[in-house]
């Protein structure tokens, strides 16, 4: 089982598809909000990120991943997997 993860991402973004790529890529499934046509979904992702307008920003269970550098260092590091794994 593993935990929830949610993208908040647009149109056009090569950073939202390189984030994307890489969650496909390891098999996780997740939600995306485009915050460019649900502009609520930006609201809430402000709101979650603290502040934070860039996308994408990502979100595995409660935790703020940030955007596509944070998401990839985390890959490279070794810890992705270990949030992506649902603690038991």
């Amino acid at each position: 089982m593993m935990n929830k993860v949610e993208i908040y991402s647009g149109d056009y973004c090569p950073y939202c598809v390189r984030a994307k790529s890489l969650l496909k890529k390891k098999g996780v499934e997740f939600t995306e909000y485009n915050v460019k046509k649900e502009l609520a979904r930006r609201d809430e992702m402000l709101t979650r990120t603290n502040g934070a307008r860039t996308i994408p920003q990502v979100f595995i269970g409660d935790r703020h991943v940030g955007g596509c550098d944070e998401l990839y260092a985390l890959e490279k590091s070794g810890e992705l997997d270990n949030w992506l794994a649902k603690a038991s």
